[in-house]
């Protein structure tokens, strides 16, 4: 396992929680679901061929990391009904840049 598998899957699994858990205690669970559940995210690797690659950076590559989409996602941030999500998103998405980095 090397340390950026390590760094990717920690923030993508271990990250969430402690958020959740830190700044929503009184649903922790349910954030954390939404959280893990917007890693659905990733389904547009899917329309890529390969569909794994691994040092394609996936911003600006697959449909879902572009950059429209991550201004939408952006945009979420100031509505309450999609906070969450948009945090767990762009939190995905800032994972993901990272791993382009690394």
């Amino acid at each position: 396992m090397t340390l950026k598998f390590s760094i990717h899957y920690s923030l993508h699994f271990i990250a969430p929680f402690f958020i959740a858990f830190f700044f929503y205690k009184k649903n922790w669970k349910k954030v954390y679901l939404i959280f893990i559940a917007s890693m659905l995210v990733d389904l547009d690797h899917l329309l890529a061929t390969p569909i794994f690659e691994e040092f394609r950076c996936s911003i600006n590559f697959h449909p879902l990391h572009s950059y429209i989409a991550i201004a939408f996602y952006f945009l979420g941030l100031f509505f309450k009904k999609t906070r969450i999500l948009a945090i767990a998103l762009l939190l995905h998405m800032a994972t993901d840049y990272l791993d382009c980095l690394l």
